[in-house]
This record gives structure tokens, sequence and C-alpha cells, in this order.
């Protein structure tokens, strides 16, 4: 059994204006990022809110996905991983493994998710991360084993912190637009403009 955590309480605070509410050929980041993960079979589907969670609810409230709520989003994301897996465990306790994605990476499709997951079932890895930029980082499958150590993240640590704990036993998929980095509407206006010769798109 294979759950997928979107984590979308961000307060994009540089930006000005809710991140995950942004248009990307037709549609916000938000509910693009939802139908990527509506397009997959899995057993859990989990979207975490926090800043605006309102006006995204409202976004989202047609879309067949699971919300909930994180008060304490201010925390940082560690909040928002902890919040998100103990619900998904408490719904599944014997959930195999969970995919960690953003709702700021448009170029995420379900085949990206989709390898993910099959290279876990094939290897076993306990951590099978996205490569971009020369780093390793989500979407990323984490397996039950990891899990203990995603539930005590704090502050603004986000998963991608733990996966060097896993070097030598971990896998990964390429993603070369994974790196994408929006954190101003200059950034957005920019890449909307030349989403390809953006700043972390290659």
């Amino acid at each position: 059994m294979i759950g997928i955590l979107l984590l979308a309480a961000g307060a994009s605070t540089r930006l000005g204006q809710p991140k995950q509410l942004l248009q990307f050929q037709g549609q916000s980041l938000i509910e693009r990022s939802i139908q990527t993960i509506l397009a997959l079979d899995v057993t859990e589907r989990v979207v975490v809110l926090g800043a605006h969670a309102n006006e995204i609810s409202s976004e989202i409230a047609s879309l067949p996905i699971e919300t909930i709520i994180n008060h304490n989003w201010d925390e940082g994301m560690a909040s928002s991983i902890r919040m998100g897996v103990n619900y998904m465990l408490q719904k599944k306790p014997n959930l195999e493994a969970i995919v960690l994605m953003l709702c700021d990476q448009p170029f995420v499709t379900p085949d990206l998710l989709n390898q993910l997951i099959q290279i876990y079932e094939q290897t076993a890895a306990p951590i099978v991360a996205s490569s971009y930029q020369d780093v390793l980082g989500v979407p990323a499958l984490f397996a039950h084993g990891t899990f203990y150590k995603l539930l005590a993240l704090k502050g603004d640590k986000g998963a991608r912190s733990i996966i060097p704990d896993y070097q030598e036993l971990l896998q990964f998929v390429s993603f070369p637009k994974g790196g994408i980095d929006i954190d101003t509407i200059e950034d957005y206006e920019k890449w909307l403009v030349a989403p390809q010769q953006s700043p972390g798109i290659y």
C-alpha cells in the first residue's frame, strides 16, 4: 500500500500571494498537482493545507482528494510532514511507503511518480528520490522504515534533510525540471515568459 502526501501549507511570504494558486497552463499549481496525484493507482491521497487554507480549499473543493489543515504551519515544513504522516498511518497502519511532493513543481507528472513507486517495488530501497541540480529531493518515496525520521523532523527541515542518512541504499529518478524556484512575483513573471529558461529549469 502506497500513499501520496502533497504539502501545500506554506505562506509564500516573499511572493506576496499564495503560491499554491499561481496559474500555469490554465490551472492553479495546486489543482495541477492534485490532478497528477489522482491519475495514480495508490491507496491514500492527502493534501496538507495551512496558510490561506480557506482560499485554497475553495479552489480545490470539487476535487476528490482528502484535505487536512495544519494550524501550526508557521513552525515550518516539518510540522506538515509530521501531521500528514501521522494522519495517514492512523488511517492505514500497514502503509508501506509515502511519496512526498510539493505543489510548486509544475513539471511533476504521473509518469515520474510511478517511476518512484516502481523502483521501490523492484528494489525495496528505503528512499527513492528525484535528482535535479546535483541534489536529491522531492518528489521522493519514503519507505515505512524511514517514517520515524520523518516524524522526528522539526522546524524548517524538510524531508530532503534525511535523504543523506540513506545515501548508500537509496535509489533515484532523474527529474531535470525539478529545480524550479519561484519565490517572488518577478520570478513567476519571468518563468511564464520562458519557463524552460528560468532558474532551476534545464
